[in-house]
């Protein structure tokens, strides 16, 4: 039996810090050919993510990503592909080194309630997936993105 191939990594591990491995789960929701961002307000130091995050207790990448939706963007979804993994080292706002340690998900949107947004930092946009791939704050995921247009692009 093979071992499993390597998860790809992306950013740039400081050799001094003790990263925190943080599974997490993101996902791409498609709509009018565009792809659901989230805008996270920091002033002049804002940017753009999947909409996703940590994996909480138990849950699993789909209970998380669901979750996170809603959170972040109001949206209920149903995850229903696991398209890729990979991991991303980076320092969160609070300076905290992480490697998040990724499924990214094919899901679909079900439904949209601004007001079951809870994170008031986070704005939901819709991007062509060309623009995605040069906002986004992760290369993992950009990555995600890039994997995605060359399946369905």
């Amino acid at each position: 039996m093979r071992p499993p191939p390597p998860m790809l990594q992306f950013g740039d591990r400081d050799p001094a810090l003790d990263y925190l491995q943080r599974p997490t789960a993101f996902g791409l929701v498609f709509h009018d050919s565009r792809l659901a961002c989230v805008r996270v307000d920091r002033g002049d130091a804002s940017y753009y993510d999947l909409p996703g995050g940590a994996i909480d207790g138990d849950e699993t990448e789909e209970q998380a990503l669901v979750r996170e939706f809603v959170e972040e963007t109001g949206m209920a979804v149903r995850p229903f592909v696991r398209l890729a993994e990979a991991a991303q080292y980076f320092r969160k706002s609070d300076g905290a080194p992480v490697n998040n340690i990724a499924g990214f998900w094919i899901a679909e949107q079900l439904s949209l309630d601004p007001k079951a947004k809870v994170e008031a930092d986070h704005e939901l946009v819709w991007l062509h997936p060309h623009t995605a791939l040069n906002e986004l704050r992760h290369d993992a995921h950009a990555w995600a993105v890039a994997v995605w247009l060359r399946r369905h692009g």
